[in-house]
Formats: structure tokens, C-alpha cells, sequence
């Protein structure tokens, strides 16, 4: 039973994030539309920004465990930005949130789990020299999550994997090059 209350009061989170900002819902609003008293809605969660973060953070965990390889670029991006095309009203009032550190942390860990999955498929192999892999991880991940987050910023606005998709032709063999001069070096 407690798992189906904690559903219904993550759907119902959900649907009133999906309707309005995120200062503008109560736990009075939640359990009003999943009908259950402010009791019940305590005993599962501290708060709405602890229900926020679970959410987000279960959200994140499913995103990568859907991704266990990734093997090509688009691929990469398409994992990074699943969850916000997704979510894209819910995420924009959360992300215009004082809260917007909770989902940029999520976002952080994503692009981290698709950076290190998509290098290792593809060059788990290679000989780096000490320290190169973890540089080079570094630059792909905040490559990955900069561009997200002027996304964000830009309000979700234009086709974002498209737009990757392009940066990846203009940027065709950088990381392999990388990769080769870390070797030779």
C-alpha cells in the first residue's frame, strides 16, 4: 500500500508540475488532487522539494539503467535529453525554480553516465596515457551538459539533438584524435 500512496502523490506532483510553476504548488494542492490527507503525504515524504528530488533522482536512475551501452554519438545525446523532452513543462518550471540545483545535478549525472558509457564502448581498449581518459571524459561531459543547460536556458527552444547532431559532423574525429595523441604522448 505504501508504494501505491507514494505513486499516486509523485503523479499527482507530476501533473500539478506539468500545470503551473513550481512555487505555486502546495502539499495541500497534492493531496488534494490524489486524495489523501497532509498526514499521510508526511509519512512518505519530509517535503516538496524532498518528493522533487526523489522523483528526479529515480528518474535519472532509470535513465541509465535503460542505457548500459551506448555506442554512437546520437545516442549519447538522445540519453542526456530523454527525460527533459519528456517532462519539457514540468522541467522548465523546476529548472526556474529556487530548486534548479536538484535537476542540474541530475542532469550532471546523466551526461557523466553517457560520456564514460559511450568512451568505454568505443575506446575501452586504448592504451591512455595516466590521467588523459579522465581529461578527456571531463571536457565530453561538460561539453554535454553546457550545451544541455543553454538549452534550458533558452527555454527548450529548437531541435537540441539535431543541433548536437550537427556540432558532432563540425567536431568528426576530435576525440579520436584525442585519443591517438594520448597514446603516442
Amino acid at each position: 500500500m505504501a508504494h501505491f500512496t507514494e505513486d499516486a502523490i509523485r503523479q499527482s506532483f507530476l501533473k500539478l508540475l506539468n500545470e503551473r510553476p513550481y512555487r505555486d504548488i502546495t502539499v495541500k494542492d497534492i493531496v488534494t488532487d490524489c486524495g489523501i490527507n497532509r498526514n499521510t503525504f508526511y509519512n512518505h515524504f519530509e517535503s516538496i522539494p524532498a518528493l522533487l528530488e526523489r522523483i528526479i533522482r529515480e528518474q535519472c536512475d532509470n535513465l541509465i539503467a535503460r542505457y548500459p551501452t551506448i555506442s554512437s554519438f546520437e545516442e549519447c545525446v538522445q540519453a542526456s535529453v530523454e527525460f527533459a523532452q519528456e517532462n519539457r513543462r514540468a522541467l522548465m518550471h523546476i529548472y526556474r525554480s529556487l530548486d534548479r540545483a536538484i535537476a542540474e545535478e541530475a542532469l550532471w549525472k546523466i551526461c557523466d553516465h553517457v560520456t564514460r558509457t559511450y568512451f568505454e564502448t568505443l575506446f575501452s581498449d586504448r592504451k591512455l596515457k595516466d590521467g588523459d581518459r579522465e581529461i578527456i571524459l571531463r571536457y565530453y561531459k561538460g561539453f554535454l551538459f553546457g550545451q544541455t543547460v543553454l538549452w534550458l536556458d533558452e527555454g527548450m527552444q529548437g531541435d537540441i539533438v539535431s543541433q548536437f547532431r550537427r556540432l558532432y559532423e563540425l567536431r568528426e574525429g576530435q576525440a579520436e584524435e584525442m585519443i591517438r595523441r594520448s597514446e603516442e604522448g
